[in-house]
């Protein structure tokens, strides 16, 4: 089997909430998606996404996946989809970096593998546990009265998790406020249910710490991302009295291996995207499980074809060190694939169709933006 032809597609996915609110005053009211087709020399499709978080959340956006996708494309014609490995190997050739334009093509050749084989990615991946995933919700940052509301609705949707965002500065409120989101969105806390305080980068040690010892005793949570560099974290690490998760700082294979030899965090939100796609982010998983590190899977936001590849990887990740997946589709208002994933009871499984599982709706995606042939 070779790669017959590669196109790509431009698709804005606005998000379902109106205004997602982050850390440091950054807002979104939209996602630029990139999406590729991966064909073979006997027919069979092969389908991948990529969608930054807009332009400031890591180095990504999506104008820059797509002129990293026209720089790799042309040098992957004729190449076997399936040898995952050698076709990242020949991305890392043709292109320096820029994980998230790799993992659209990544995630596709993995479709198209499932697909030749009539088996579901997850099984190529390592075989899935066979639980339901739980799902975790994506609360922006807003009042503390209106996180506390927006976290008991994806309560009543049956969300396990949820990832609450802070970072307010100090004109905003800062740790004050921020205390006061934290408290307001655990005050109803289930059993079994699972927060993490995301701050995307955007606190101080100090800032952190003050924020800290203004919170109420025994609240139960993780926080996720608190710092925008490696050695602000150490710094908060060794004063820190709760669990850290790496997020944004956890995007090459050799940051994994950072985090476990310096025990920098007790887990990482494992972005598909931000790794590069799903082979690089098995190696991600197979690091942290081997250094006992919990993880979230999820992708920096995406429509139905991303959260393909999320359930994909989650359900290979043993349930001891899986807390939650992320459901992108919740976060946007396109739908662009059919997949037969439902939420369940706040769990989700993966389709048992060959691939990722997904029907892609071409009429949505419109004319390709560029393509490349054999």
């Amino acid at each position: 089997m070779k790669i017959a032809r590669i196109d790509l597609y431009a698709v804005e996915l606005p998000y379902s909430g109106g205004i997602y609110r982050l850390s440091s005053g950054r807002t979104y009211t939209g996602f630029d998606a990139s999406i590729v087709c991966v064909t073979s020399d006997t027919g069979l499709e092969g389908w991948g996404e990529s969608t930054p978080f807009g332009s400031t959340y890591i180095a990504a956006h999506g104008a820059g996946a797509r002129a990293g996708i026209v720089e790799i494309a042309p040098h992957l014609l004729g190449r076997d989809p399936r040898a995952v490995d050698r076709i990242n190997d020949a991305m890392d050739e043709a292109l320096v970096g820029h994980n998230h334009a790799k993992a659209a093509i990544d995630i596709a050749c993995w479709d198209l593998f499932g697909k030749s084989v009539d088996m579901p990615v997850c099984e190529l991946l390592g075989g899935s546990t066979g639980q339901p995933l739980p799902t975790i919700s994506s609360i922006y940052a807003g009042t503390p009265d209106d996180m506390r509301a927006r976290v008991a609705k994806h309560r009543a949707k049956g969300y396990m998790g949820h990832s609450i965002k802070i970072g307010a500065s100090e004109a905003e409120g800062g740790p004050q406020l921020d205390a006061e989101r934290i408290a307001a969105s655990l005050a109803d806390r289930q059993p079994g249910e699972f927060f993490l305080v995301d701050a995307n980068g955007g606190l101080t040690p100090e800032t952190a710490l003050r924020m800290l010892r203004l919170l109420p005793a025994g609240l139960d949570f993780v926080l996720e991302a608190p710092c925008a560099s490696w050695r602000e974290t150490k710094s908060l690490r060794a004063r820190c009295n709760v669990p850290i998760m790496i997020d944004e700082l956890a995007q090459q294979d050799a940051d994994i291996a950072m985090i476990a030899a310096g025990d920098l965090a007790d887990g990482i939100g494992l972005k598909i995207s931000k790794a590069g796609g799903l082979t690089h982010a098995r190696r991600h998983r197979d690091i942290c499980r081997a250094a006992g590190l919990t993880m979230t899977v999820q992708d920096t936001v995406g429509s139905a074809i991303a959260f393909a590849g999320i359930i994909h990887m989650g359900a290979t990740v043993p349930t001891s060190l899986l807390r939650c997946v992320l459901d992108t589709r919740d976060m946007v208002a396109v739908e662009t694939a059919d997949i037969d994933a439902p939420v369940r009871d706040g769990g989700v499984l993966p389709p048992r169709a060959p691939g990722l599982g997904i029907n892609v709706q071409q009429e949505v995606l419109g004319d390709p933006v560029a393509s490349w042939a054999v």
